[in-house]
């Protein structure tokens, strides 16, 4: 089968959802499939080029997009879906492919539209929350874990204070676009042939804020991850300790992702000082709560080491090592990749309950989950002063990771999908 995937990320620089759009086409390709990958990259030059990654040749569609607030949103949203959907049509045309798998937001539309245009099946895969909420993430301020329940006018003036600062009343005329917008997009996405939601909380949220979607395919598929693969990095990026320049306690928590307020980072200093974490925390990871974060390890006098932005290889370096992973996110979680490649290596994990997490972390069986941010403190105590705990979790985690959430098994599913759709 032919199958055109136009996906928002792709490696080698991408987060946790241009790795499982990797990981989908990897399995694809091994499975016979001929993949063809393109990438709109907002901010460059009108124009196609082309990279290559693990022998995938990616088209990168450039557009212009001037690095303005909100009116860089509008071309990403408006401008670029047009003439993607333009370039995408006329690659069908072309080359013939039997299915378009749209991978994020930027992409969904457009692979729908040239879909629809060439006559053949559209799936998009939903891997946050940017059908029922203009930024993606359903927090409604700054701080607290009440989620925004819709966006109405009023909850929308609410939740562009914290994201426009000072400047946030010069905001305030967008919100009529920013709804329109919104609800232009489940439009669109209802006219799918399938949606993949990776988590059930996503699956439900689509079928709770989205009256649209009443009619259209909604199946729960989590993303892959390639547990074979992730064991033979961490084996061979894990050198043997030097005796004579080993720290007197190798054992260190991690946290690792984005530091930003829907991650929680803003408590993650006052967690590891309430549960008087004995260990070093190696925070892996940059944005835009970094520098008060490293004021607030300063002030709490805490052992902490801020290693800025990593790449992959150096990420699972460091999950292989961690004693325990400590993941505060407030924000509605969907389906974090973290969770799956720490899981996957058997790492004991304190987490925040939120969105989507439960479908990989039972809690007091794979991993402990917490309410609050004293109840994490409370479970990263737990983790730090029993060994016997973290072998258990993270040995259960493991084993459901290879059972549920393994590229095999998880390719094999999205493939049933499509052979159902094609007729294949």
């Amino acid at each position: 089968m032919k199958i055109l995937i136009p996906t928002d990320a792709f490696p080698p620089v991408c987060g946790g959802s241009g790795w499982s759009t990797y990981e989908l086409a990897r399995g694809l390709r091994d499975r016979g499939h001929e993949v063809a990958i393109v990438q709109p990259v907002p901010g460059q030059p009108a124009a196609v080029t082309e990279a290559t990654y693990d022998g995938f040749t990616v088209r990168r569609f450039g557009a212009p997009a001037p690095d303005i607030p909100y009116v860089r949103n509008y071309y990403k949203s408006e401008r670029l879906t047009r003439s993607l959907a333009t370039y995408l049509s006329t690659l069908l045309q072309w080359e013939h492919h039997e299915l378009v798998h749209a991978q994020h937001v930027m992409t969904a539309i457009a692979g729908i539209e040239a879909a629809k245009h060439a006559g053949v099946p559209a799936v998009v895969t939903v891997r946050d929350y940017w059908p029922v909420c203009y930024w993606s993430d359903l927090l409604l301020t700054e701080s607290g874990l009440d989620l925004c329940p819709a966006c109405t006018v009023e909850n929308m003036r609410t939740c562009i204070q914290p994201r426009a600062g000072g400047f946030w009343p010069l905001a305030l005329p967008m919100i009529p676009y920013m709804r329109g917008n919104l609800a232009a997009k489940r439009t669109g996405l209802a006219r799918a042939d399938a949606v993949i939601a990776v988590s059930g909380r996503i699956a439900a949220d689509l079928r709770d804020r989205a009256p649209e979607l009443a009619n259209t395919r909604i199946d729960v598929i989590p993303n892959p991850v390639n547990v074979a693969a992730l064991h033979a990095s961490a084996s061979a990026s894990s050198a043997p300790r030097d005796p004579q320049h080993a720290p007197r306690d190798p054992r260190y928590a991690l946290y690792l992702g984005k530091l930003a307020p829907n991650k929680g980072t803003s408590v993650l200093i006052d967690v590891v000082a309430r549960a008087e974490l004995p260990w070093k925390l190696i925070v892996a990871g940059d944005g835009p709560d970094r520098m008060a974060l490293e004021r607030q390890a300063r002030a709490a006098n805490r052992d902490v080491e801020f290693t800025g932005w990593v790449d992959k290889d150096t990420a699972v370096r460091l999950l292989a090592g961690a004693s325990m992973l400590v993941f505060p996110s407030r924000g509605p979680e969907s389906l974090s990749r973290v969770l799956l490649e720490a899981s996957a290596l058997g790492v004991a994990i304190a987490a925040m309950d939120t969105g989507g997490t439960r479908d990989i972390i039972e809690p007091g069986v794979t991993g402990l989950l917490s309410a609050s941010a004293e109840g994490l403190a409370a479970d990263v105590r737990r983790l730090a002063n029993d060994p016997e705990l973290r072998a258990r979790l993270g040995a259960a985690a493991r084993r459901k990771i290879e059972r549920e959430f393994d590229a095999a098994a998880v390719v094999e599913r999205v493939e049933r999908l499509y052979r159902e759709l094609t007729g294949a």
